[in-house]
């Protein structure tokens, strides 16, 4: 994630939740973290990664992943969204965090 400001917004709910979070900058670090057993997968689906390989490795662990977009970015980041369990805005997620991060990610 490049955007600080929403970072620290993520950070700061997680501690409130009691829920660890790890954030991974890189592709390579996306594969180490999900052998830590995360609960699910939080992906910026706006941030130009090598979503095939993020994708690979969630599935690889059977992760559901939530990806997160902008609405004015949506039609862009569409073609990731049906590898998504769940493709939400960022207005949506910063919303239903807190018990995202406390339940996990349904349909």
């Amino acid at each position: 994630m490049k955007d600080l400001f929403f970072v620290a917004r993520i950070r700061e709910t997680a501690r409130l939740a009691g829920v660890p979070v790890a954030f991974a900058r890189s592709p390579q670090e996306v594969e180490e973290a999900v052998g830590g057993a995360p609960r699910f997968v939080l992906l910026d689906l706006t941030a130009g990664l090598d979503y095939d390989r993020i994708f690979r490795a969630a599935e690889a662990k059977r992760l559901p992943v939530l990806g997160f977009t902008t609405h004015a970015l949506a039609r862009q980041t569409q073609p990731w969204h049906a590898r998504c369990k769940r493709v939400v805005t960022k207005e949506t997620l910063t919303a239903e965090l807190p018990s995202l991060l406390r339940e996990g990610v349904t349909s």
